[in-house]
């Protein structure tokens, strides 16, 4: 279900265009408004929807998952912490889903200029730059040294 903006309750401030990962979103030049330039590239992830302030981003939802005539609503509500979804159907049916926000809170992730640069002996190592440190544990589980499992 691709993304589109309402122009109205847009204000443009770019926040859709700052976390999309697939770079879609833009600022239009001339309305000072977001847009999806290409809907059919969309990740369907929805971070545009959760993260605009205005609640002017929606989605289009497929044929095969609600019909001609139907409505799918997104909301955020970030001092509640939740995320709600209201489908309603051409026949008048109405349904609502709501979730727990799982994310970090905004500007709480750290910058990779924030850590220390790896060293080159890591390379060979299983684990990714500043794992298991950046993830807060003592260790990360891995299998023993022979890959092998007793069965």
């Amino acid at each position: 279900m691709p993304t589109f903006v309402y122009m109205t309750r847009c204000d443009g401030c770019g926040q859709c265009v700052d976390i999309c990962p697939s770079d879609i979103m833009h600022i239009d030049r001339t309305y000072r408004r977001a847009y999806n330039i290409e809907p059919n590239f969309c990740w369907e992830c929805y971070s545009c929807v959760k993260a605009c302030p205005q609640h002017a981003i929606d989605v289009r939802g497929y044929a095969d998952f609600a019909p001609l005539g139907h409505k799918v609503r997104v909301l955020r509500d970030q001092e509640k912490r939740m995320i709600y979804w209201k489908i309603k159907f051409r026949d008048g049916r109405v349904k609502e889903f709501d979730f727990p926000i799982r994310t970090t809170p905004w500007g709480s992730i750290k910058s990779p200029s924030d850590y220390a640069v790896p060293d080159a002996s890591g390379l060979g190592a299983p684990e990714l730059a500043h794992e298991p440190t950046a993830l807060e544990v003592e260790a990360l589980p891995m299998l023993p040294p022979s890959g092998k499992t007793k069965v």
